[in-house]
């Protein structure tokens, strides 16, 4: 599917049910943030590669899916150098990237699907109460996981459109176009949901 980050496959993150990854995945976000030795951090950057490459991603569908998102950790670690120091950027550095490479794991190993239902299987306590209508809450976090990955092609698009025309992609000529298709694709999801909503 254009846009989804799921990529099928066989090996035993994918057969973990999406559950116990979302779980695991925010323990470690947690604990993550807590830990500031550069050494362990770097061992952990280093285990979470390993899981990378078990996940089924090759190094030409890594920098597909991350070399947007590369930009932007550049620019924090030489602005948390400037501002703080060199050992402070390496560290956010190190703990940022071990984040996203994990995040990216469970999203590359769970259908979108999966993650939807543990989510709405997490907030039925609070829809029992009213609080909150679950299965709107599971759309809006199935599509914000689906429109990531869509940013990134679009953004993919539009340099190619651009350089065939002979013109030089820079992120001034190329951000009119991006948030014209992004404001366009929203208004196009909108839609969607409010005739799903009619139903």
């Amino acid at each position: 599917m254009r846009g989804s980050l799921f990529i099928p496959g066989q090996s035993w993150l994918h057969q973990l049910s999406a559950g116990p990854k979302l779980l695991a995945l925010a323990v470690f976000g947690a604990v993550l943030l807590t830990v500031h030795s550069l050494p362990i951090l770097a061992g952990v950057l280093a285990a979470v590669t390993g899981l990378t490459y078990q996940s089924g991603l090759t190094l030409s569908k890594l920098w597909r899916q991350l070399r947007v998102l590369c930009w932007f950790v550049v620019t924090l670690t030489i602005y948390t150098a400037w501002i703080q120091s060199p050992g402070a950027a390496l560290e956010m550095l190190l703990r940022l990237t071990s984040l996203i490479l994990a995040a990216l794991i469970v999203s590359v190993t769970t259908p979108v699907t999966q993650m939807m239902h543990v989510v709405e299987c997490v907030l039925q306590p609070l829809a029992r109460r009213g609080w909150v209508d679950v299965h709107q809450v599971s759309l809006a976090f199935g599509l914000t996981l689906r429109l990531i990955p869509e940013l990134s092609l679009q953004w993919h698009d539009i340099r190619e459109a651009q350089a065939a025309r002979g013109i030089k992609p820079g992120v001034l000529t190329m951000l009119f176009p991006m948030l014209v298709r992004t404001l366009r694709r929203a208004e196009e999801l909108a839609e969607a949901i409010d005739a799903r909503s009619a139903r």
